[in-house]
Parts: structure tokens; C-alpha cells; sequence
């Protein structure tokens, strides 16, 4: 998927108004503006899935990196269940789930830990693989799972990121599907979490100092 055809979220153009949307009342003053209305996620998901469909032909394994990705997976299979590929066939679809942890607070820790048991692993071998992340900020986590699955003989991977954060600290890691490109803040909802909050919010917003502080780790 050529970069042309992401998304690119500026901050000032693409934000909206707290008050204009529905904001749980436990939130209205952890985060500062709506960054990605869910409306426009879910038309974006559903955009990524026909081109998805269209790619595909064989048993695709479709793997969730939780907990973030969750609600970018759940929306994503929906669409594809329903999608037809070129042959006019809808796609078989198998599902699984790994863990992928690398973050506390806002900053990553540098060591990626991975859930997958050696046999769940090894249960990949020949099959078309999607993995289905949230979003990219340094690339160093993504790059570590693609390089450890490839070791497992798999027939293909790809990654399909809703979101691809614009950091200098990236290792220019580019998804085979990405929904956005963000800005280099540290955005939350839509399952995307800080310190495991937010993920209840529908919409994609950026933190507010409030919320940083409020729901920061106590070291």
C-alpha cells in the first residue's frame, strides 16, 4: 500500500471540538481534542478490508496484537466476512491472538515480550498471515514479531496498522495496510490505551497533560 493512499492526520486540520461529541464524563478532562472521529474510523476499516479481500485468495489467518488492537480487529473481520474477493467468493477466514507488550506509560521499554507458545507458532507454518496492530510508532516492536514469525516458515505475513505515527525515532518500518498517519503525540481511544485507560473511548484523541498525570504508572 503505497503512502499516497494513507491518511494524514494534521493536528490542526483534523481536529474537532470535545463538546461537539460524545466524551464518557470520566474522560472530558483527561484528554485534550478529538483527533479521529469513529465514524470516519469504521469508513476507513471498511476501506482497508475490500482492499484486503481483493489480495486474497487462500485461507487467511487474521492475528489480533491485543490489547490494542482489539476493536481495530474486531471491525476489521466484520467487514472482511462480508467482502467478496475478485473470484466474487467471500474469503475463509481463520482468527488467533498474540501479545505483544513493549510500552509503560508513553515511552517504549525496548524489550518486546511475546505470547504465542512454541506450538501456536509452529501451527502457522504454510498459511497466509495478516497481523493486525493498532499503530507503528517506532517500528522496533513490529520488526522484532516479523522477524521471529518468519523463522516459522509462514507461506506469507503481512501487517495491517490502522495507525503510523510520524516520529523521528522511527526505524522506517512501513505496514503492507495502514488506515493513518498520525502526528508524533500520544493518542488514545479506539482501544488504544494509556496504561491500560482509554480503551472504553470511541473515538481517537490526543492526552491531555491532565490525563497523562492523572493515569501515569507511580514509580
Amino acid at each position: 500500500m503505497d503512502p499516497s493512499d494513507w491518511i494524514d492526520v494534521n493536528e490542526d486540520s483534523f481536529s474537532y471540538k470535545i463538546e461537539h461529541f460524545n466524551i464518557p464524563e470520566h474522560y472530558l478532562e483527561d484528554v485534550s481534542k478529538i483527533l479521529i472521529p469513529h465514524g470516519l474510523i469504521l469508513d476507513r476499516v471498511e476501506k482497508l478490508a475490500r482492499t484486503i479481500v481483493s489480495q486474497y485468495t487462500d485461507r487467511l489467518v487474521v492475528c489480533c496484537v491485543l490489547k490494542g488492537g482489539h476493536q481495530f480487529f474486531a471491525d476489521l473481520v466484520g467487514f472482511l466476512k462480508k467482502l467478496t474477493n475478485k473470484e466474487g467468493k467471500h474469503l475463509p477466514i481463520a482468527l488467533d491472538f498474540i501479545r505483544v507488550k513493549s510500552y509503560e506509560n508513553d515511552s517504549s521499554t525496548g524489550k518486546v515480550q511475546i505470547s504465542m507458545t512454541e506450538k501456536e507458532l509452529a501451527s502457522l507454518k504454510g498459511k497466509d498471515v495478516l497481523i493486525v496492530e493498532d499503530i507503528i510508532d517506532t517500528g522496533k516492536t513490529m520488526v522484532s514479531l516479523v522477524n521471529h514469525l518468519k523463522t516459522y516458515e509462514l507461506k506469507s505475513v503481512k501487517i495491517a496498522s490502522l495507525f503510523v505515527k510520524r516520529t523521528p525515532l522511527s526505524n522506517g518500518f512501513i505496514p503492507d495496510y495502514v488506515g493513518f498517519s498520525v502526528p508524533d503525540l500520544f493518542i488514545v481511544g479506539y482501544c488504544l490505551d494509556y496504561n491500560d485507560y482509554f480503551r472504553d473511548l470511541d473515538h481517537v484523541c490526543s492526552i491531555s497533560p491532565v490525563g497523562q498525570k492523572k493515569y501515569a504508572i507511580k514509580q
